[in-house]
């Protein structure tokens, strides 16, 4: 089938791919691209390559690709939504729940969680990832932002992009951290032997220039809540920065050495002697406090799209990680 557009104003200048991933509702941008790369789109009556830059006033002819299966299935899973209008919407991702199916995890997924409470999402991110912008791990609960059409999803993704996004987290981390703020500078990639972790590799073939600001907030012993900030985005970027200069995120499986903590083994992290995370096994019977990776995105602040004003949305902090705090200050040890 074909589609005819006239070019707005708006868009003079835009990549023709990106021209019509947005006019395209149903289609992410590389299946635009590889659809006009075989001869599927015409400017003026000539054909031309995705990366021909479209002018304002130009006619467009697009032969439209049959639309992609969905391979998301549709799941009723509760949503909390922070706010919502018809461009987006901004929701408060519970830990353990996986942004999106990849191998291992297949249900269960906020997309599919997405996919049941809204009828149109953006497709930008092909048919597994209906709305995405950006991820959170699976341990790593708090605000994710969720876009309704390609047009919204490619603002964000842009702002995302040239770092205008201000990410907050919390994270509660064992350590001794001699500074009350300070910035982390180091670059990561990927971990020479283990593949689902990444390491400060400075020099490296898939390293990225990373940089993260904390600031303490409370101190307890050697247990420390920080506010953190990062400017980059690499993947596990908090995780690997807060380990490397000695302060893993507790229950960090991957790079914090013990997956699941007591109320007992908290206080011992926290208290003056010596300790060392993961060591001495959970004591048969006693409540686990705390069983994932301490760390919450707390806050987005980006300009919507639609109405060009600036937003922050807050997510509160879990009451998993409130109940280490709340130990924590309960304790007058400590």
């Amino acid at each position: 089938m074909m589609r005819e557009f006239v070019v707005p104003e708006s868009a003079n200048g835009f990549r023709i791919d990106l021209f019509l991933t947005q006019s395209c509702d149903g289609y992410s941008r590389s299946q635009i691209r590889d659809a006009v790369q075989n001869d599927g789109a015409e400017v003026d009556g000539r054909i031309i390559r995705p990366s021909y830059k479209v002018k304002a006033g130009q006619k467009v002819r697009f032969r439209v690709p049959p639309p992609a299966s969905d391979d998301t299935v549709p799941e009723n899973i509760p949503l909390d939504i922070l706010y919502e209008d018809d461009g987006l919407v901004v929701i408060n991702k519970p830990a353990g729940m996986v942004v999106h199916p990849a191998r291992g995890n297949w249900t269960g997924t906020l997309t599919s969680a997405l996919a049941f409470r809204f009828q149109s999402l953006s497709d930008v991110g092909g048919p597994t990832r209906p709305g995405i912008v950006h991820r959170l791990d699976r341990d790593t609960s708090g605000v994710i932002v969720v876009a309704k059409n390609n047009a919204v999803h490619l603002n964000l993704a842009a702002q995302w992009h040239d770092r205008l996004v201000q990410k907050e987290y919390t994270a509660i981390t064992f350590g001794r951290l001699d500074r009350d703020r300070d910035w982390i500078h180091a670059s990561i990639g990927r971990h020479p032997y283990q593949r689902d972790k990444q390491a400060i590799r400075e020099g490296h073939a898939t390293s990225k220039t990373a940089s993260t600001f904390y600031e303490v907030v409370e101190r307890h012993g050697r247990v420390t809540r920080v506010d953190v900030r990062p400017k980059t985005g690499r993947t596990h970027q908090i995780r690997v920065h807060l380990a490397h200069i000695g302060c893993p995120i507790l229950c960090d499986r991957l790079y914090g050495g013990h997956s699941e903590l007591s109320r007992s083994q908290i206080r011992r992290l926290a208290g003056t002697e010596v300790a060392t995370p993961g060591v001495k096994p959970t004591p048969e019977g006693e409540e686990i406090l705390l069983s994932r990776q301490a760390l919450h995105a707390k806050a987005l602040t980006f300009t919507n799209p639609q109405t060009g004003k600036e937003m922050t949305l807050t997510a509160p902090l879990p009451p998993d990680l409130q109940a280490v705090l709340d130990l924590l200050s309960s304790d007058s040890s400590l």
